[in-house]
């Protein structure tokens, strides 16, 4: 296993003591270091992206107390580090995920609103963070919050194997090899079978121009199967690498992210990819599947950045 950390951001609140309780299992699961992390709101004027480390001593902070207490009594509590940061927590969230292999945080902290399913810092966290980022939601979603991406998500259905399982989303035409390797070694670690979706356009609406022939109609079943059969290609070494791990793959029309919500219905996690680093952007971003996932989902949602390009 790394010798990086799991990183667990909290803030006092009962989104934060979830996370926190997730991380502590991910960091037992892969005998690492939790590393729990308390950013204190500050920002100077015109100075809102300032990152300043808080004293060495983090014995006076009242929300790492607070979880001092709470893991106290821990008789299978892996070896804690607690830090106590000052700064903007959407600017340093992130930067904690240069030296940690995970960073999790609740959905919502103290200064989220109410109207709000997933708060600023999550956001930018799961969108700049280099490591892995895990958003654990609130009890009580069924990935019902929107009727729309909930209808499409219901098309496809899906196997009913029991079992603990992790769901991920694979692009049939540009696979994300970091995501699916994260999706099989958390399988492994949990003890859970994968179950890939890979979603593909349809209906898919055809046109001629006038006076052109009509063109043929497109056979679902064939682009179904080819869906299929490049998604079980692109899963065959990670299949090799894990084979303890079982791992079903489903080819389902219309929207990934429709499907992925409904899949996380009965889900220990469900996987995503980030999203490529685009030439001309200026930034990290972050897809649309991706941010649908992280607002509608009900299990805990990972959220893999790219793999660096080789070299």
């Amino acid at each position: 296993m790394s010798s990086a950390p799991v990183i667990a951001a909290v803030d006092g609140s009962e989104d934060s003591r979830r996370a926190l309780e997730w991380a502590l299992d991910a960091a037992r699961r892969r005998a690492a270091e939790l590393r729990v992390v308390h950013v204190r709101q500050y920002a100077a004027w015109g100075q809102a992206d300032v990152l300043v480390a808080g004293p060495p001593d983090a014995g006076g902070d009242p929300v790492l107390d607070e979880v001092r207490a709470l893991l106290r009594d821990r008789p299978d509590a892996p070896a804690v580090e607690y830090v106590a940061m000052e700064g903007v927590p959407g600017a340093v969230l992130p930067e904690l995920g240069t030296d940690s292999q995970l960073l999790v945080l609740g959905s919502r902290g103290r200064g989220g609103f109410a109207s709000l399913l997933l708060g600023s810092n999550g956001m930018a966290a799961a969108r700049d963070a280099a490591c892995p980022v895990v958003v654990v939601p609130r009890p009580g979603r069924d990935g019902s919050t929107s009727r729309a991406v909930r209808a499409v998500g219901e098309h496809g259905g899906g196997p009913d194997a029991p079992g603990p399982r992790v769901v991920v989303g694979v692009h049939a035409d540009s696979p994300d090899d970091a995501t699916l390797d994260f999706a099989f070694t958390e399988a492994a670690l949990r003890g859970a079978r994968v179950r890939a979706i890979a979603a593909y356009p349809w209906p898919v609406q055809t046109w001629s121009a006038p006076g052109q022939p009509v063109p043929p109609p497109i056979d679902e079943d064939a682009v179904s199967n080819e869906t299929r059969s490049l998604a079980e290609g692109f899963l065959a070494p990670h299949r090799k690498r894990h084979p303890d791990v079982r791992a079903d793959v489903e080819a389902l029309p219309g929207d990934a992210a429709g499907h992925l919500v409904a899949a996380s219905e009965d889900a220990d996690l469900v996987v995503v990819g980030r999203h490529r680093r685009r030439l001309l952007a200026p930034a990290p971003m972050m897809g649309s599947v991706t941010q649908a996932v992280l607002l509608h989902a009900a299990s805990p949602v990972a959220v893999v950045p790219p793999a660096p390009p080789q070299e």
